[in-house]
């Protein structure tokens, strides 16, 4: 890699680089560790992992939740907040998915055009640049 590359991480793959996890594929780990790299992180994860901690389903996730900020330092990651774009944008894509964080992140990702580190399929299916 011979020059600075922006990457936005997907949810899962913001956890799993915190939690140390190996689902996290080598190629994903890789790139996320690349000193040139710019790792951006979607104000949406935040929500995203807050929410599934209130509900109980991500009970590992508590301490992330409690100093997501000091993570996001820690980890030399990008706060990428949500703009009146990016809303804009999610509103209006088109199709069946009706993950509202998903949808968020494939929204950035046009507006940004940021490749997105995740292994869901569904990004590919909406034309997302993919890193996994």
């Amino acid at each position: 890699m011979g020059s600075m590359n922006d990457l936005l991480l997907d949810t899962h793959a913001l956890l799993w680089w915190w939690l140390d996890d190996e689902q996290l594929s080598a190629p994903a780990r890789a790139a996320i560790a690349e000193p040139r790299n710019r790792i951006w992180v979607s104000a949406a994860s935040g929500w995203e992992i807050a929410t599934k901690h209130r509900l109980g389903k991500l009970p590992e996730a508590a301490d992330i939740v409690e100093h997501f900020s000091h993570y996001l330092r820690r980890a030399r990651f990008i706060e990428l907040p949500i703009s009146i774009d990016h809303s804009l944008k999610a509103g209006a894509l088109p199709g069946p998915h009706r993950d509202p964080f998903d949808r968020m992140l494939i929204a950035q990702h046009f507006v940004t055009h940021y490749p997105v580190v995740t292994c869901d399929a569904i990004f590919r299916d909406y034309g997302v640049v993919v890193v996994w």
